[in-house]
């Protein structure tokens, strides 16, 4: 009598990469930095053109 064992689902192939990878980091890209850097230069801009008309 021959004993049969039922295979399990395959795994998916594309976890065991993505684990050695980290699945890449989970930090902002640049874009936001960028922007709060735009953001501080454009209030120093107007701080100085306020500071040149007041009278």
């Amino acid at each position: 009598m021959k004993i049969s064992i039922a295979s399990r689902k395959p795994r998916n192939p594309m976890v065991a990469p993505a684990h050695f990878r980290r699945a890449g980091t989970h930090q902002p890209r640049g874009g936001a930095p960028r922007q709060q850097s735009r953001r501080a230069l454009r209030r120093e801009l107007d701080q100085l053109t306020r500071i040149k008309h007041s009278p």
